[in-house]
């Protein structure tokens, strides 16, 4: 036996008995006094400086319980008798004899005693008729008895749809455990069969019946009271045998609120009240305690158990709308889904509403039948595209097709850093005076450098959809891109006043030459190949004009100005 100090969580002290317990109580408000039931059919009384007296009993015990208002501890055993051991006169009284049942026979022993908290009423689980007693501890005299059902029947409960199996005749049904409520009504009854019953002593019928699934026969039940609980409300009871503790409500017993299978066999369960906190008995080294803080918080003498729940929910990822779809009012109308407004099936949030993912595939396929046809589509042309891009001789400086002005826009960017870099490093080296040479050599790195980060943007794969995919294309005469960016508007409206024919022709035709007319001469391929670089240079210098607010009508007189022609002689 081993008593602990919670406050330090620390082992107090410990005894030996000669015999092992079968059962103890706690007399006192505190650990000074206690009454233990030996398996050697003897009672030990156990005061602050250990044993106190010592005392034996006719038969086997198998329960315990205590009469405060009598002072009488109550022995159950083999047998039809309970002992009556009053602890005020020091001796035993006359002991209660069950008579049992005339149809069920005579009574082989009692296996759990329990004391109503709100009137006394004593009430006997008996083994060999399957019965439970109800004893009056004033007159000491039998006032009722409720048998347990030993056949298949229905249950007259809406919640519960569980049903006690027909029992052979060599395993007669037997009361295993018992547990009293506080409002003095409700009674749980434990039997040998895994079954949990739920009673109201004025019917004789239960009103829930709750199965464990194993067959084991029940050890320990108990409601869950007084607790400030944030979730569960006052209605849960607890069942255990010696596989698996289950937590469940007595309107719903069909569906677990928690269940526990310990590796090993569990011999008792206590709950702290108050608490979402069980300690469970096993044939264990070490007593096993489980935590579960939607039945209330920890006490406080472990209230560190609630930081560690508080860290692991942290560390949980939650994935509320898993299987749900986002959209706003006009993808509802789109989709013909507009008239669900107001109704369960979409739930609001933020500027639109989540709807089941199954209802959106199905109302995407019924608005666009052919969506399959559509995306094949795409993905051929996509394929194609790349394809082709390998097989056309494309010019270097050439800008992606979509997002056009955003890329230009990252490309001066990148510039401008790479210009002050290298007025920095210059700054610094001639501060060092390094060599010319080796300036210069630097110099020549620098410049192979420039752009870098601008094309490994455009080709990185976390990016490059924007510069590639139409549907990620930035539409810069919307009203929300104005708004966003009024500056970027601005300047956008001003270009595109600016922009000549000849530059949309240009942005137009991005392609280059193609492989498939490459059965020209040489000659003739060296003279459009002089074109092309004319062309370009003519380009460069209309945008170095636009970029640095140079005269316009000098731009829009382009088309009349006399093309420029190859010095190099035809070979």
């Amino acid at each position: 036996m081993k008593t602990y100090d919670l406050d330090q969580l620390t082992l107090k002290f410990e005894r030996h008995t000669d015999a092992e317990n079968v059962e103890f109580l706690i007399l006192s408000d505190d650990w000074t006094k206690s009454i233990h039931l030996q398996s050697d059919r003897s009672i030990e009384l156990h005061a602050q400086g250990g044993l106190h007296y010592r005392t034996r009993i006719p038969r086997f015990g198998r329960a315990l319980a205590y009469h405060y208002p009598s002072c009488d501890t109550l022995v159950g055993g083999a047998g039809n008798e309970v002992y009556r051991l009053n602890l005020q006169q020091g001796r035993f009284l006359s002991p209660m004899v069950l008579e049992g049942d005339a149809e069920r026979g005579t009574v082989q022993g009692v296996n759990a005693i329990d004391i109503n908290p709100a009137h006394n009423l004593i009430s006997l689980a008996t083994d060999g008729p399957g019965t439970v007693e109800f004893w009056d501890p004033r007159s000491r005299t039998a006032v009722g008895i409720l048998r347990l059902p030993q056949s298949l029947q229905n249950l007259n409960s809406k919640h519960s749809t569980n049903l006690l199996p027909e029992l052979l005749a060599n395993e007669p049904l037997a009361a295993t455990a018992l547990s009293s409520r506080m409002n003095g009504l409700s009674l749980a009854v434990g039997t040998s069969t895994g079954h949990t019953l739920l009673y109201d002593i004025r019917s004789s019928k239960p009103y829930a019946t709750k199965d464990q699934g194993y067959g084991f026969p029940i050890k320990r039940v108990q409601w869950i009271e007084g607790s400030s609980s944030r979730m569960a409300g006052d209605n849960y009871v607890f069942s255990a045998d010696k596989k698996v503790l289950k937590v469940w409500a007595d309107d719903s017993p069909e569906t677990n609120f928690a269940s526990v299978t310990t590796p090993t066999d569990i011999n008792d369960v206590c709950h702290v009240p108050g608490s979402g906190l069980f300690m469970l008995a096993n044939e264990g080294i070490h007593m096993t305690s489980y935590y579960i803080p939607q039945l209330g918080p920890a006490p406080k003498w472990c209230s560190f158990l609630d930081n560690l729940t508080e860290e692991m929910e942290d560390q949980t990822v939650r994935n509320t709308y898993e299987d749900f779809k986002f959209l706003d009012k006009d993808e509802l109308a789109s989709l013909g889904l507009d008239h669900l407004l107001g109704t369960p099936a979409l739930k609001p949030y933020m500027h639109g509403y989540f709807v089941s993912l199954k209802l959106y595939d199905a109302a995407r396929v019924i608005a666009n039948p052919f969506v399959y046809a559509e995306h094949r589509q795409k993905a051929i042309r996509q394929k194609m595209e790349k394809l082709a891009d390998s097989r056309i001789r494309t010019r270097k400086d050439q800008l992606p097709k979509v997002n056009r002005a955003l890329a230009e826009r990252i490309l001066e960017n990148q510039e401008k850093e790479n210009r002050k870099k290298r007025k920095r490093e210059e700054e610094e080296e001639e501060a060092e005076q390094v060599e010319g040479e080796e300036v210069e050599m630097e110099k020549k790195k620098e410049k192979k450098k420039v752009g870098s980060g601008a094309a490994a943007l455009f080709s990185d794969p976390r990016f490059k959809a924007v510069f590639e995919d139409p549907d990620f294309e930035i539409d810069e005469t919307s009203k929300q891109f104005a708004l966003l960016h009024p500056s970027q508007a601005d300047q956008a409206t001003n270009k595109r006043k600016m922009r000549t024919a000849v530059d949309e022709e240009d942005s137009e035709g991005d392609g280059g030459m193609s492989s498939d007319d490459l059965g020209m001469s040489v000659g003739s391929s060296e003279k459009e190949s002089d074109k092309e670089d004319e062309e370009s240079s003519e380009e460069e210098m209309e945008t170095i004009n636009l970029r640095s607010g140079g005269p316009q009508p000098a731009l829009m007189q382009r088309k009349n100005m006399p093309k420029m022609v190859s010095a190099r002689p035809d070979t």
